[in-house]
């Protein structure tokens, strides 16, 4: 997780910028904040999802092991906690790794880390 001295509407637009550059695509953002509110659960955090996906990785990863499309599409998160704004994701290596042991994962999924890394810093 990364601190950001941004507003939570900044580094959103930032990050989605960021998402972008990297060739990753944004399949979808999941406003969770604005959902727990609009079903009426009082939710004062403001929390977006960013569902992002690099085509040619994503292939390379369900080549190796089908099974792992569960594991699709990797996610930033950009949330407000205590009037601070902080990005985060899981990370690929990890996930990949408690699902499998395959070892050519290792490096597909180390490369996109990096570069998710890379978002994030450039987001904050």
């Amino acid at each position: 997780m990364t601190e950001t001295a941004k507003p939570f509407a900044q580094a959103v637009e930032d990050l989605d910028a960021a998402v972008r550059r990297h060739n990753f695509g944004v399949l979808h953002v999941h406003d969770i904040g604005a959902t727990l509110r609009g079903k009426g659960v009082p939710f004062e955090r403001e929390c977006k999802v960013f569902e992002v996906c690099n085509p040619r990785q994503a292939a390379k990863v369900m080549e190796a092991d089908m099974r792992l499309n569960m594991a699709l599409p990797c996610r930033i998160s950009v949330y407000t906690d205590g009037g601070r704004t902080v990005l985060g994701m899981i990370e690929p290596d990890h996930l990949l790794g408690m699902l499998s042991d395959d070892p050519a994962l290792r490096p597909i999924a180390n490369e996109v880390e990096t570069q998710m890394r890379q978002m994030i810093d450039e987001a904050r």
